[in-house]
C-alpha cells in the first residue's frame, strides 16, 4: 500500500485479526515521510455474492440497499445514520457466515435484518417488515 500522505511504499509494523468482524487492522509507516497510519482490509461482499430473488434471477448483493432499507426503518432515532450503519455491518457479517459459496436467497437477507432490528429496536422491526417480509 502506498502511503496516504506522500504516495511512498510502506511497511505493516503491526496486524491484528478482528474475528467478528473478519477484518484486519493494521498499523503501517511511510518508508519516505515517516508518517504512521492505520487501515483496515475487508473483503467486499458485492465483489463475491450473488443474490437470488423469488424469480431465481441472480445480481450483485448491493450494500447500500441494505443499508438504505435499515436507515428508513430507524429515522425515527436520533442517532438513526449511526445506527443503520452499524446494523448494516452486523447484517453483513452474519451473512458472511451462512453464505453458501456466495450465493444468498434474497429471503435469508431480510430475515437476518429482520431479527437484528428486533433486537435493537422493535419499532424499527416492525417497519422493516411491513416492507420487508422475509
Amino acid at each position: 500500500m502506498v502511503c496516504v500522505y506522500c504516495g511512498g511504499n510502506t511497511n505493516v509494523s503491526n496486524s491484528r485479526p478482528q474475528v467478528k468482524s473478519n477484518r484486519i487492522w493494521r498499523r503501517r509507516s511511510c518508508n519516505n515521510c515517516q508518517a504512521v497510519f492505520t487501515t483496515i482490509e475487508l473483503y467486499d461482499p458485492s465483489q463475491t455474492w450473488m443474490v437470488y430473488g423469488s424469480d431465481n434471477k441472480p445480481s450483485a448483493f448491493i450494500s447500500e440497499k441494505l443499508f438504505l432499507s435499515i436507515y428508513e426503518s430507524l429515522k425515527h432515532r436520533p442517532s438513526a445514520l449511526l445506527d443503520a450503519k452499524y446494523l448494516t455491518e452486523t447484517v453483513i457479517n452474519k451473512l458472511g457466515r451462512t453464505t453458501n459459496n456466495g450465493v444468498i436467497k434474497k429471503d435469508t437477507i431480510a430475515k437476518t435484518a429482520s431479527v437484528s432490528l428486533h433486537r435493537f429496536d422493535k419499532v424499527a422491526h416492525t417497519h422493516y417488515q411491513a416492507f420487508h417480509k422475509p
